[in-house]
């Protein structure tokens, strides 16, 4: 083993992950070359070769193109996926004080956009299988306070929307899909997102598909629409001229995308089908080998569901091999294959151990606005607490080229460890 001295698998760096081509090169050039790289206005007006609120050509062309893919009648473009949770969470009408359930396992921007609110966020436990929120948690987790539900589809494998959406009706609840790493992936032949008042996914450079930074937001109501419009772009000196009559949470932003970023995004969604079943093949070659060493749980995929694999994410069963986790860990590191042994357990973060957001007195969990008592003490998520400290790996599938010779050599490095584990469990590593 590489760890003990001998020659790693991976002498060098896989090549990072890049599905920009010619197409988006000669579209961002073209956008250069008009010189006009954002026609939007600040205002309710749409005036000819100057600008208009809704953007540029190219803006308005991208946001048609993602409503034909993903079958919905809105898609509105934001300037990061952050921006686009924000929008989402002001426009369904959260109040100070509101909670909203979300997952800990997401990256923290899901849960930050609801105290960007002043809004609570209350963290529900996840399914070991999929890593996506558990339906009974959530249901444990509502209170008189609860006013929505934000349903990362992590990883790439949607939530079961369905089961979720059910407690939501009955509860009277606003459903936010966060489908940041889940791009047409699908629950039954429904886009994952669609199903929600509203989704959306993520344009960040690793995404599966990028304009650097950016987002979309996806919706069916034309209100959720209009106000996500709204928060994107200086919604509060547009409400009058507009005639809007509802202007709570409308504190406008430049959450706006760039006509350059449009541009690529347009060309970038044309690959979406074929950069998927790319890492598809990918994952189904880590599986049909990985699955046949001893304490590897490999990635499910349920019944009626498809996986767009963002990440290929594995449970260690070390009662099966003798070897913790941290060992593995560590001599998979050294073969230079590309692992991580954690992801988040997002109530563990300072902010929410400390209820320290605005100012440092604690607002909004120490206020008058909070008339709940919601706990972030360590034990409330304990799957995703397990998982994080003992049991979890993965494979960023979303970092990486991975040519045919990496996945390989990732084999390889999996298969070597696995072949060494009685000198593992006897080294002091």
């Amino acid at each position: 083993l590489a760890i003990f001295g001998g020659q790693p698998v991976f002498s060098e760096p896989l090549k990072r992950y890049n599905s920009i081509g010619s197409e988006e090169i000669n579209a961002a050039t073209e956008v250069l070359k008009s010189g006009a790289l954002s026609p939007f206005l600040g205002d309710w007006k749409d005036i000819p070769n100057v600008g208009s609120f809704y953007g540029g050509p190219n803006v308005q062309k991208f946001e048609n193109s993602i409503k034909k893919f993903f079958d919905v009648d809105y898609a509105i473009t934001v300037n990061s996926w952050t921006s686009g949770l924000i929008c989402a969470v002001g426009a369904v009408g959260v109040e100070p004080g509101d909670e909203v359930i979300v997952s800990p396992w997401t990256m923290c921007a899901t849960a930050t956009a609801i105290v960007h609110w002043c809004a609570i966020p209350v963290f529900a436990d996840i399914e070991e299988e999929t890593f996506n929120l558990d339906p009974k948690s959530i249901k444990k987790n509502i209170t008189e306070h609860t006013k929505a539900i934000m349903v990362p589809d992590i990883f790439g494998h949607p939530a079961n929307i369905r089961e979720i959406k059910k407690i939501a009706d009955e509860h009277n609840l606003i459903l936010i899909s966060d489908t940041a790493q889940a791009p047409a992936a699908k629950e039954y032949n429904s886009f994952a997102g669609t199903d929600a008042h509203i989704g959306g996914f993520s344009f960040n450079y690793h995404k599966h598909i990028q304009t650097g930074e950016g987002g979309v937001l996806i919706t069916n109501d034309p209100i959720y629409a209009e106000r996500m419009q709204l928060i994107r772009n200086h919604g509060e000196a547009v409400v009058e001229g507009k005639g809007v009559k509802d202007i709570s949470n409308m504190i406008g932003y430049n959450f706006r995308m760039g006509e350059i970023e449009a541009a690529i995004g347009i060309e970038q969604l044309k690959k979406l089908d074929d950069l998927i079943y790319n890492r598809i093949n990918i994952a189904n070659r880590l599986t049909s080998e990985l699955s046949k060493l001893d304490g590897i749980k490999t990635p499910i995929i349920r019944d009626g569901y498809t996986h767009s694999f963002y990440v290929y994410g594995i449970v260690y069963d070390q009662k099966e091999t003798g070897v913790s986790r941290d060992k593995i860990f560590k001599a998979l590191k050294a073969e230079g294959a590309p692992v991580v042994d954690c992801y988040a357990n997002l109530h563990l973060y300072p902010m929410y151990q400390q209820k320290i957001a605005y100012g440092k007195k604690g607002f909004p969990w120490n206020s008058e606005i909070y008339k709940g008592n919601v706990s972030y003490e360590k034990g409330i998520c304990p799957i995703a607490e397990k998982l994080n400290d003992e049991t979890f790996l993965k494979i960023p599938l979303c970092d990486y080229e991975f040519a045919s010779d990496d996945v390989d050599g990732l084999i390889y490095a999996f298969k070597k460890v696995w072949s060494n584990l009685e000198a593992l469990n006897t080294e002091n590593i």
